[in-house]
């Protein structure tokens, strides 16, 4: 085993989660065709805490996040191989069907993509996909509530969603994946095109669904992985055969991982020294 491996192995390996595991991820490889995109990375995901996944660009973290609720099925040339047990049982079953996978762990995308529809329809457009029969208004104002911005729409339902700042569009986003109470809430760098007020309205918004949610973030923002997670997962790249392969170098808490980390790789990274 070469050094790359053996660190990969060591970090992995390392962390055993305190909390209930919701998600139990085990990519031993991840292609796109005959690419291997990501190697031999466990990441648990633990009930209402917040797990960060940082690491330089081309390491995978964002294709371990669309992993988890098979988003990456989209893509014709995606193979996964190794396991995703939600609950201990494993999405990536034959008898699974992805779009029942998506109700139960919700996505939010890096830009945000609010349909050119009114807020309320924004909102109200997963609970019409699921058939939901209950009272529709009261569910909109409580996704519109749990993303913090009832108060700022309540009087403009009827507006198009594409009318508010990116901010509160990408707030409407958040509304519109957490209506249908999901379990789980991927967030893939769900700030990193917004300014820093609504940066800030973003974290906060985090901290607070994590009360009712179990949440994964990607972000590429290392200061906002100190402020709003719990649990920190850094992913690296592996060039040593030719290719740009990502795997988890090392996951901990996450004031471990920046104060005190055990692999040499994730200290030059944090420090700033990762080339």
């Amino acid at each position: 085993m070469n050094a790359i491996a053996e660190t990969a192995a060591s970090g992995a390996a390392a962390y055993q989660p305190e909390g209930k595991v919701v998600i139990d991820c085990h990519a031993k490889s991840i292609f796109y065709g005959k690419f291997r995109a990501v190697r031999d990375s466990s990441v648990p995901i633990e009930k209402n805490k917040i797990t960060g996944f940082i690491g330089p660009s081309g390491c995978g973290k964002s294709t371990v996040l669309r992993s988890l609720n098979r988003m990456n099925d989209l893509i014709d040339s995606f193979r996964f191989e190794g396991h995703v047990h939600y609950h201990n049982k494993d999405i990536y079953a034959k008898n699974v069907d992805p779009v029942v996978v998506r109700r139960y762990i919700g996505m939010v995308f890096q830009q945000p993509n609010p349909f050119s529809m009114s807020i309320y329809d924004n909102v109200a457009f997963g609970l019409r996909l699921n058939r939901y029969k209950g009272d529709m208004d009261e569910r909109v104002e409580k996704g519109l509530r749990g993303a913090a911005l009832w108060d700022e729409v309540k009087d403009k339902l009827k507006n198009s969603g594409l009318s508010l700042s990116g901010g509160q569009q990408q707030r409407l986003c958040i509304a519109r994946a957490i209506a249908t109470e999901p379990d789980v809430l991927l967030m893939d760098e769900p700030a990193s095109a917004l300014d820093p007020i609504a940066t800030r309205q973003v974290e906060e918004l985090m901290l607070e669904l994590k009360e009712n949610f179990t949440v994964a973030l990607v972000t590429h923002n290392m200061q906002q992985a100190t402020r709003v997670a719990d649990t920190t997962a850094f992913f690296g790249v592996d060039i040593s055969r030719g290719g740009r392969t990502g795997y988890l170098v090392e996951m901990g808490p996450t004031q471990q991982i920046f104060e005190d980390p055990r692999e040499q790789l994730t200290k030059e990274y944090i420090s700033g020294e990762f080339s």
